[in-house]
């Protein structure tokens, strides 16, 4: 696969092929990361700086504090990263960095920087989707290739995605309401765990039982979703116990079965309509116990499955290096500016 590039300062191009070395860095909300690949699938250098214990008393992330944190991090992971991978600067074939969707103030870290590094070097600037990031941490380490089709489930979005090549990505499923995470931490919230939920409802749901309560699922189109009904019955849950002690594990089973099993059915649906034989679980979500367990129960129907190794789940550079390497919907102009929502 080689793609033609040229760097900022002339018309001098610059092959991107398998040997090539891409820096990236991802600083979209509450992770400074940065990371060099080798051809999109061989990571020589994955550097991440967490704000959760920052975030933590705070109970979800402050944009204004996670900004400042990426300003104090952002040197010191570009440099480990060169420092993990034994390489300097000017051996890099492009840098990266993502434009969106995330905070306006913490993209600007991480954009400028690439920037920054791109012209000191006079190299190619490549401008990341965060959504499509995440579908590219399937790209590590393995053989995976278009087409497929992908579940992207994070803390803002929930998507069943046709990709049919590297350059035709399709969203034919979305939530309407909350995401998939959003739902997780909100839930997590009114039973009172701390932040961040999500990680913690799903240890707990794994010591319960997940058919103690019958919980809603919402019908809404083909291949959409929506979850803040599910939300507001979990509540009325939790509030008709009316001062008792929460049976927390089976609470939280019970809301990770209704969770796991609409994202399955959804997908087993869209695998049959489209008679693509891949199926791609990704996103932060994608680390889920059970949603993991469920998506992966599709290959007892002959589908291959794939999903990221724990640590390329959650915000980190790989993932945006290797996009950046795969696929052609990228941002390639140096005036590109970060977006909060997606485009």
């Amino acid at each position: 696969m080689n793609k033609i590039k040229n760097t900022l300062f002339s018309n001098r191009p610059v092959t991107i092929d398998n040997n090539s070395l891409i820096m990236a860095i991802e600083s979209s909300c509450d992770e400074t990361a940065c990371a060099i690949v080798r051809g999109g699938r061989e990571v020589l250098a994955n550097v991440v700086a967490s704000q959760i214990k920052i975030h933590e008393e705070y109970g979800g992330v402050i944009p204004e504090i996670a900004a400042r944190e990426h300003l104090e991090a952002i040197n010191v992971v570009i440099d480990e990263a060169y420092k993990q991978a034994g390489v300097s600067g000017d051996k890099i074939t492009a840098y990266a960095g993502t434009v969106g969707p995330g905070l306006v103030g913490c993209l600007l870290v991480g954009m400028n920087a690439a920037k920054t590094l791109a012209l000191a070097y006079d190299k190619p600037f490549i401008g990341i989707n965060h959504l499509n990031a995440h579908l590219a941490a399937n790209f590590i380490d393995t053989d995976l290739e278009p087409p497929f089709v992908a579940l992207l489930v994070s803390g803002g979005h929930t998507q069943i995605i046709k990709v049919n090549s590297y350059s035709d990505m399709q969203i034919i499923g979305e939530t309407i309401d909350d995401a998939v995470g959003e739902a997780y931490d909100k839930v997590a919230r009114l039973i009172g765990l701390p932040y961040p939920g999500g990680p913690k409802l799903d240890k707990l749901a794994q010591e319960g039982n997940p058919f103690a309560f019958k919980l809603p699922e919402a019908k809404v189109g083909e291949y959409d979703f929506s979850f803040s009904g599910l939300k507001t019955a979990a509540l009325r849950l939790v509030k008709s116990f009316d001062g008792k002690e929460l049976p927390l594990k089976d609470i939280c089973a019970s809301f990770q079965e209704t969770v796991s099993s609409t994202l399955y059915k959804k997908v087993k649906h869209a695998l049959e309509e489209t008679a693509y034989s891949q199926v791609v679980l990704a996103g932060g979500v994608a680390a889920n116990s059970e949603i993991r367990k469920k998506i992966f129960s599709l290959g007892d129907f002959g589908y291959k499955v794939y999903a990221p190794q724990m640590k390329y789940c959650t915000d980190n550079a790989s993932m945006v290096a290797s996009a950046a390497y795969f696929f052609e919907n990228t941002f390639d102009n140096i005036d590109v500016e970060v977006f909060s929502r997606v485009k």
